[in-house]
């Protein structure tokens, strides 16, 4: 009996030295982004005068063409510092003509940089940013678009965090993406999403960062203590019996995208300091769109990060100044510290996704007309996990409220905890303490089962 006592023990403590060496690599991720580097990369793309998704492709110093090239650059510079780790390659996509935003023959070239998985090669976590910038006039692809905050900041901050986990290794891959064509029509990331569909991608989640940059709102606020998490509320993948059932069961508001919301609020507030994710409960801004959404059209999970208050008179505006007041998107109008909080919650995010295990699948609820729930789903086939984490929370509760690790086990019964009266859900437990996205039930126990 003291040799067993003495070996729970043990075990426990190797349990949590690797959970404490973990929480010691997302302390030391989150104050690892340079708002130095930020605001070099911001000029430097800034400086390439336009990156209209049909501006120049030839020159070397202006145009997006000049602008993805040097992009493509930056990712091979940290390749080369962390021994070839990342596999960077363009994606191209043809667009012909069309009358509407695109007034010309184009090639769409999105630019990404894959740091590839010890384990889980072909599971992806993705952190995107948007190549092109606009001004008034969307077909206008001559005039000067700094594109300073949209999108400068967001693909400054993938640069950065690229920068920042290259030093380490994960489990899952990491990719780092630049995505053209958003500002007329979303182009980059349906190709992206596409190729992901065809090729069967495991694609984890995908974080999309679209103007992270300003903190003094149109509304006259400045903020740089929060930032905005937008995610849609159920996956396009539902199944029409799926959507019967949330009328009697719940889950209308826990799709997978929503999830991650809630794994980046509790990643924000458990490593970050003055600093709140503000969960909206919407696909993105009202009548807007940006470039999580075509993964999530396709079915993948995705959110989109970005600042509280936005600026309009700094969005989609001809440089100018009109009765005093200024108009565009410049530099000057960046908060690079802000910037750099916000790509440090996008790495936080990355970071633990990539090291955690594959989520639980399959997972049923039982409990109709019982004292307690009752938890069912497929065991995760992973050496590497410690067991299972069930948690719960008050049917109006917007974050997971309480939670109790179960073990390896694949069917547990939440005593006296009635089914009525909360939602539940599950994740897996790494042996370093890392956790999956958290996974809704979406059936019921079969009777006898």
């Amino acid at each position: 009996m003291k040799i067993k006592v003495l070996f729970i023990f043990l075990f426990v403590g190797l349990i949590g030295n690797s959970q404490s060496e973990f929480s010691k690599l997302l302390s030391e991720i989150s104050t690892a982004p340079s708002a130095e580097n930020i605001e070099k990369d911001i000029q430097k793309l800034v400086s390439f005068g336009t990156r209209h998704t049909l501006s120049d492709t030839i020159s070397i110093t202006r145009g997006i063409g000049a602008a993805r090239r040097w992009i493509k650059s930056e990712f091979d510079k940290i390749s080369q510092d962390c021994n070839n780790c990342l596999e960077v390659s363009y994606q191209r996509n043809f667009v012909p003509k069309n009358n509407q935003r695109i007034v010309h023959d184009t090639w769409i070239v999105n630019v990404m940089a894959i740091q590839r998985g010890t384990k889980y090669p072909n599971r992806y976590v993705i952190m995107s940013g948007d190549i092109d910038s606009r001004v008034s006039d969307v077909n206008n692809y001559t005039s000067d678009s700094p594109g300073a905050n949209d999108n400068a900041s967001g693909m400054a901050g993938t640069i950065e965090a690229a920068r920042i986990l290259s030093k380490y290794k994960f489990p899952t891959s990491i990719i780092y993406v630049g995505l053209s064509g958003e500002e007329q029509g979303l182009y980059g990331g349906a190709h992206m999403a596409k190729v992901a569909k065809e090729q069967g991608w495991d694609i984890v989640g995908v974080i999309n960062n679209d103007m992270i940059g300003n903190i003094k709102g149109i509304d006259g606020v400045i903020d740089n203590s929060s930032f905005r998490v937008f995610s849609e509320a159920i996956s396009m993948e539902t199944t029409e019996q799926e959507r019967n059932a949330m009328r009697y069961y719940g889950g209308e508001i826990d799709g997978p995208s929503r999830q991650l919301a809630r794994y980046i609020d509790k990643l924000t507030d458990d490593y970050m300091t003055n600093l709140d994710a503000i969960m909206i409960y919407r696909l993105d801004r009202f009548g807007r769109g940006g470039h999580h959404r075509p993964f999530n059209d396709a079915g993948f999970t995705g959110v989109r990060i970005m600042e509280t208050h936005e600026n309009y008179n700094e969005q989609h505006q001809d440089l100018r100044t009109e009765n005093g007041i200024k108009y565009g998107d410049v530099i000057e109008s960046v908060n690079f510290e802000y910037a750099a909080k916000l790509t440090a919650v996008n790495a936080l995010t990355l970071a633990s996704l990539a090291s955690a295990p594959p989520e639980p699948k399959n997972l049923m609820i039982g409990g109709i007309v019982q004292p307690s729930t009752r938890l069912k789903w497929d065991e995760v086939n992973n050496t590497d996990i410690i067991g299972y984490k069930i948690y719960w929370r008050d049917t109006t509760s917007p974050q997971w409220q309480y939670s109790r690790f179960v073990g390896k086990v694949t069917d547990y019964t939440l005593k006296n905890i009635v089914i009525d009266n909360y939602l539940f859900g599950v994740a897996t437990v790494g042996k370093n303490g890392a956790e999956s996205l958290i996974q809704f039930p979406r059936k019921l126990i079969p009777k006898g089962e």
